[in-house]
């Protein structure tokens, strides 16, 4: 079965500082995996290669077998850590934006989405609370049937009640043969819908396991095992 995502040996340097050493994993599909790192560890640069908003000093990455570019872009959704819409728009706006740009947008899902976010299409983007636009940048990103899913950081700095709504809709939105990539520094409250686990660690990898395995065998939880990885970040 095709990889949905193969990172080979890539490596990213700005000037003297190294963000990344020569990261390697793989993905298959139906699995949500979790980047996570300490700030500063390198996950937002590995999610924007992948993306292929930035491009690796070396290394290679793949998306279904094509290398990052015009074909990988087109079955790729990505959620940065800022949002993309604007502050002019309304809701609507925002759905109406991406059913333009993008050909895979699925209205009938961003509208299912939107009712479980308790999001309404008249509201303006520039009214609604951290959490709430938070929600609607997931639905947006979700809402596209990609192949792959990039999301950084969607539950950063939002309350708790905004966190289990994000996470719920990932579960109950998730489609089962692509494949979700999350990066977080906040392992508490998400560790709960991973399947496999990357940490992330000064820009290398230092461990990639399935989260069942972890605590069958370590008998420790992730955040557990993350204090312990990054006891001295």
């Amino acid at each position: 079965m095709l990889n949905i995502l193969q990172v080979n040996e890539v490596t990213k340097k700005y000037n003297s500082k190294q963000a990344l050493r020569g990261v390697s994993f793989e993905l298959g599909a139906g699995k949500i995996t979790g980047l996570l790192g300490s700030n500063g560890s390198g996950k937002s640069t590995l999610m924007k290669i992948i993306a292929g908003l930035i491009q690796p000093t070396s290394g290679s990455v793949s998306v279904l077998g094509n290398p990052v570019g015009l074909e990988s872009r087109a079955v790729v959704s990505f959620m940065p850590d800022r949002p993309l819409t604007e502050s002019w728009m309304k809701v609507s706006d925002a759905i109406q934006f991406y059913r333009d740009f993008y050909a895979d947008f699925d209205n009938d899902k961003a509208r299912r989405m939107l009712d479980f976010m308790k999001l309404k299409e008249s509201e303006a983007v520039r009214t609604l609370s951290k959490g709430m636009n938070e929600r609607l940048q997931l639905t947006l990103a979700l809402s596209r049937r990609a192949s792959l899913y990039l999301l950084d950081e969607p539950i950063g700095g939002v309350d708790p009640v905004a966190r289990t709504r994000i996470l719920d809709a990932l579960v109950e939105f998730y489609e089962e043969d692509s494949t979700i990539l999350i990066s977080t520094h906040l392992v508490t409250d998400i560790e709960r819908i991973f399947d496999d686990v990357i940490f992330l660690k000064e820009g290398e990898i230092v461990m990639h396991r399935e989260v069942e395995d972890i605590r069958l065998q370590e008998g420790k939880s992730i955040i557990e095992l993350f204090r312990e990885v990054y006891a001295e970040c």
